[in-house]
């Protein structure tokens, strides 16, 4: 696993395009931890169901820039 140890999983569940939900689950083993809620065609729309969940800092939304690279907000 990386310095993070949450990179590797956030660069597998990171999609080609549009955004992800992810959710943060501390109670499973390491490299099982993040876990996809819904998937999003606008940013918008994924920060809006982030805002909805009681928790937000186990919540995040993941997506790739212009040069490729895994985001993660």
């Amino acid at each position: 696993m990386s310095n993070n140890r949450f990179e590797d999983e956030k660069i597998k569940l990171t999609p080609k395009t549009g955004f992800n939900l992810v959710g943060i689950d501390y109670f499973e083993d390491t490299g099982n931890q993040l876990y996809i809620i819904e998937h999003f065609d606008m940013y918008q729309d994924a920060l809006n169901a982030k805002k909805d969940r009681k928790n937000q800092e186990e919540y995040f939304v993941l997506y790739m820039d212009q040069n490729n690279e895994c985001v993660s907000r």
